[in-house]
């Protein structure tokens, strides 16, 4: 197969190792690429100075730009070398050490002066950067060049590099994970990232500081969210681009239910011909949101797509149009919960999309290694092998809930699953404190109040933390019941974020 980038690069062609599949194997020739510093003697502003921008900006150094790092939190670090009298180091970020000669980077912590964007030649938003700040929306409408960070690194991402692009309220994260491992376990180099961790712009200063004859990835699979899909793309163009859901969630930002759809959608905004689009049957506002795009569109849950049998646990595949029907078997997961049939089956068609040598009988070997990220349905596998032998207690980290659809769906599954010969049931539920307990006390009860007035018929505790609920569940729990920490909510004063929240009730319950 040869593939040929265009736009910005020059061309080699290089034979690369063979992709292995269950059936035969295929030696591949793509056309790889070296670009030039497409952006010498312009101006880049970034605004956001999180990981994504952090990101961007080493990019756009890379691509011969001066740049403008601007963040409203005057507490970060400036990217570039600060000095104090006699040269000693302020701050430092290791990543721009070679950009402290004062010309080519310069950092804006707290206010600033609107009239600066004006004058650059780009903007680049980070994804925590709403549209409505900073003067974007009238710069937008002015027709400055303003890009989102995953836009941004599209633009320099060589066309032979397949993309995967996985959005939705919910399982976003898992997807993109299981088709990261799918492939490493078939051999495939892939970069893995986007809203998950590593931004697009670490992929895109790869293909651009090695050299052209050694392409680093062979797909790029990315996580997309809502927010990193405001500004319209332009270079952004997905081989397969996936909605897995979509459920009330960030309306504070979107507004409504049909714009948050709509902001999805421009997922699909430049994909044609044999893209390949899935979307879950049945979603009134996804449906209105694709009307006028124009690709191969597939289904989650009917054909042309996939369905999931829970019971049997396969997937059957029928897309006719990307030359795809065929099954896969789920029987070995090892992952817990029902719902992960259904992320591992959309991550097979996924990779399956992207055609890039792969098939079903390769993909049936890598579902026994498939692993959730943590702080999803995650058991507590020091605690949980303490409390079975003296208690039986299965202890369920899925901090990762964070609205209440994902709670449901994790609490549904576990009803009456079996994990390692132990059944789990849901006997009991315990609302933590959600904000500072000064303010929020209130907010607590109101939430016991609500789930009692409901209908609720389970034993419910208003208790001041995480510590008093564990302690609380502890002392309640009995041999073959779970502990399970499942907000609904994102984390607020009492953790930095999910991912601290989890990681608070796995100490706890290991201190048992």
């Amino acid at each position: 197969m040869k593939l040929h980038a265009c736009n910005y690069y020059k061309h080699e062609t290089v034979t690369l190792k063979p992709i292995h599949s269950a059936k035969n194997t295929k030696p591949r020739t793509i056309k790889s690429c070296g670009l030039k510093q497409d952006l010498q003697g312009q101006s880049v502003a970034v605004i956001g100075l999180g990981k994504s921008g952090r990101a961007a900006a080493r990019l756009a150094l890379a691509r011969g730009a001066s740049v403008l790092a601007i963040d409203q939190n005057q507490n970060l670090g400036h990217l570039e070398l600060k000095r104090l009298v006699g040269s000693i180091p302020l701050q430092k970020d290791s990543l721009f050490e070679k950009y402290n000669d004062g010309l080519s980077l310069r950092t804006i912590l707290g206010d600033f002066d609107g009239e600066l964007l004006k004058d650059v030649d780009v903007v680049v938003v980070s994804p925590g950067v709403s549209v409505e700040s900073y003067g974007l929306a009238c710069l937008l409408q002015s027709g400055k060049r303003v890009m989102s960070e995953l836009d941004f690194a599209a633009q320099v991402i060589p066309r032979s590099i397949k993309i995967l692009a996985v959005t939705g309220t919910n399982g976003k994260s898992t997807v993109v994970t299981f088709v990261g491992q799918m492939l490493n376990h078939l051999g495939i180099e892939a970069f893995v990232g986007g809203n998950l961790g590593n931004p697009l712009s670490e992929a895109a200063f790869h293909c651009i500081a090695l050299p052209s004859s050694k392409p680093k990835f062979q797909a790029s699979i990315v996580e997309v969210s809502s927010y990193q899909m405001e500004i319209p793309n332009k270079y952004f163009c997905p081989t397969v681009s996936v909605v897995l859901n979509l459920t009330p969630d960030h309306l504070e930002r979107h507004k409504t239910m049909k714009n948050y759809a709509l902001t999805k959608c421009h997922l699909f905004s430049h994909m044609v011909n044999t893209k390949l689009g899935l979307l879950p049957f049945g979603n009134q506002h996804l449906n209105e949101a694709i009307k006028g795009h124009r690709f191969n569109l597939a289904w989650i849950g009917a054909f042309p797509g996939v369905k999931i049998d829970t019971e049997a646990k396969t997937a059957s595949f029928e897309v006719p149009a990307v030359g795809v029907v065929s099954q896969l078997q789920l029987h070995n997961m090892k992952v817990m919960g029902r719902h992960n049939y259904h992320n591992a089956a959309v991550a097979a068609l996924s990779v399956l999309g992207l055609d890039i040598g792969v098939d079903v009988e390769a993909l049936n070997s890598t579902i026994e290694i498939l692993r959730t990220p943590p702080h999803r349905m995650q058991i507590a596998k020091h605690c949980y092998a303490v409390h079975r032998d003296i208690q039986g207690v299965t202890w369920v980290d899925d901090s990762k809930a964070t609205n209440l659809e994902a709670t449901c769906t994790g609490l549904m599954d576990l009803k009456g699953h079996k994990s390692d010969a132990v059944y789990v049931n849901v006997n009991a539920i315990c609302v933590s404190q959600l904000k500072d307990i000064y303010n929020l006390v209130y907010e607590r009860v109101l939430i016991w109040k609500t789930l009692v007035n409901n209908g609720l018929s389970i034993p419910c505790f208003a208790v001041a933390n995480m510590k008093d609920a564990v302690n609380h569940a502890r002392r309640m729990a009995t041999n073959g019941d779970a502990i399970v920490l499942s907000p609904g909510c994102a984390s607020f004063d009492e953790f930095r974020n999910f991912e601290h929240r989890g990681m608070v009730f796995q100490e706890l319950a290991f201190s048992a």
